[in-house]
């Protein structure tokens, strides 16, 4: 071979190298151009774990003191809006006071609304009853029972004709606020006022 062959060839391999160095370049800027290097992105940070939802605490119980007190003073409200109805209608019929009365507290407002009744009266209005306290509670004994102390204010409940439905004078002196006690006893249906004691001798 010539030197002139050998200097063409020795051109052409330095040319094809150049070549090569120079796609290889280009490959590498456009393979970082579009983000694809095969080096881990250590900038990414770890996506973060779902926070557990946070615990409710578990309720505290009732204090079954506390919820037979609630009944025992709903009970004795009830009781005295039934007693109303009794002696607006001059009987118990009708009414449910024998849901929330029992014993002689039942007895008492069955004969005292027909007493009335007979004896041409009635009694309209209503019966105030103010600072019902429970004073007494026993619920551990076989038949649980309970004592209610209230102020009762009977200023409006009137007693009428029972035909004319005018009011009838009463004396001037007579005490209109007084305390009540009362005896409740918790039944299979619930409680109930089974003893009604009204101190018209204290007044309140």
């Amino acid at each position: 071979m010539t030197r002139t062959g050998r200097r063409s060839s020795s051109n052409l391999r330095k040319r094809n190298h150049l070549r090569s160095a120079t796609l290889l370049l280009a490959a590498c800027t456009l393979t970082a151009a579009a983000g694809c290097s095969s080096e881990p992105d250590t900038d990414k940070k770890p996506a973060k774990s779902a926070s557990a939802a946070p615990t409710s605490e578990p309720s505290k119980p009732a204090d079954p003191s506390e919820t037979a007190e609630t009944e025992v003073l709903d009970t004795y409200a009830k009781f005295w809006n039934e007693m109303e109805r009794s002696y607006a209608h001059g009987s118990t019929a009708g009414t449910d006071i024998k849901l929330h009365a029992a014993g002689v507290a039942l007895v008492r407002a069955q004969d005292g609304s027909a007493g009335m009744k007979k004896d041409g009266q009635l009694m309209t209005g209503g019966v105030a009853v103010s600072s019902p306290t429970v004073t007494k509670l026993d619920i551990e004994r076989k038949v649980p029972s309970a004592t209610i102390a209230s102020c009762l204010d009977v200023s409006h409940w009137d007693v009428v004709d029972a035909g004319t439905k005018k009011k009838l004078p009463l004396p001037s002196d007579r005490l209109t606020k007084y305390v009540n006690i009362s005896v409740l006893e918790r039944w299979p249906s619930g409680w109930k006022v089974i003893e009604n004691d009204p101190q018209e001798g204290k007044p309140c």
